[in-house]
């Protein structure tokens, strides 16, 4: 089973079209919508984490690229600016998921994005502004 965070970019010729809710009915994939905004007529984005077989994921993406979406992998797209990081640790405390973490012996922040879900508390919580997500 695969489960992945992406980010999609949906042209505006597409935001009136079922293309996630093919994602359930021809690919057999679940998801999590974490972020969205949809207008009509403006590109959309959409972060969201699909869940299936990896036959199946393959295929869905595959259905989304050929569809013109732009896909991304979220973790691709979580930044944090080693050089504005004091690791003060007040990320840590807003953190949700324990994407960001004290390691112990060194009182160094660590930030795993695999757990990351784009909740943006550490970009708001930041007093350095050391944290940011870019789509």
């Amino acid at each position: 089973m695969i489960d992945k965070k992406i980010v999609l970019h949906f042209p505006r010729s597409l935001v009136n079209e079922p293309i996630v809710y093919k994602l359930i009915e021809d690919f057999n994939l679940s998801f999590n919508i974490l972020k969205a905004q949809i207008l009509p007529d403006r590109e959309g984005l959409m972060v969201m984490e699909l869940h299936g077989t990896r036959e199946d994921y393959n295929r869905g993406l595959a259905y989304l690229k050929n569809s013109a979406v732009d896909i991304q992998l979220l973790s691709k797209d979580i930044k944090r600016d080693e050089d504005k990081c004091t690791h003060c640790g007040v990320c840590v405390a807003t953190c949700p998921t324990d994407a960001l973490r004290v390691k112990k012996d060194t009182r160094e922040i660590i930030f795993d994005s695999d757990k990351c879900i784009a909740c943006e508390l550490c970009i708001d919580s930041c007093p350095t502004k050391a944290m940011a997500l870019h789509f």
